[in-house]
């Protein structure tokens, strides 16, 4: 049995499908600097160094976006595409774990 189809992603505007490929990315650098989930320091470092670029990334698409005119986020459009493309899974390795008996 095949697993079902992802669903489509919703119609965004290029600098909206910019502003979540650059989130998604800060996000995915965040959580493997998260000091509340194992790893090592090396891909710590290597994560924080990496960080700084696709910051001004993301400011970059923002700053797009506003100069375009683009002046309002439309949430439930591009929290739609942050579920389809995995943005749960993704964003919940930046928060703590639960605590002992949570």
């Amino acid at each position: 049995m095949l697993p079902d189809d992802p669903p489509p992603l919703p119609a965004l505007t290029r600098a909206e499908a910019e502003l979540i490929d650059r989130y998604l990315e800060v996000v995915d650098l965040l959580g493997r600097i998260n000091p509340a989930l194992d790893g090592d320091t090396y891909r710590g470092l290597r994560a924080a160094q990496a960080l700084v670029g696709r910051a001004s990334a993301l400011r970059d698409a923002l700053a797009l976006m506003h100069h375009r005119g683009e002046t309002e986020l439309h949430a439930t459009t591009l929290a739609r595409a942050l579920r389809v493309l995995d943005g749960e899974r993704r964003t919940a390795r930046v928060s703590l774990p639960p605590g002992p008996g949570g």
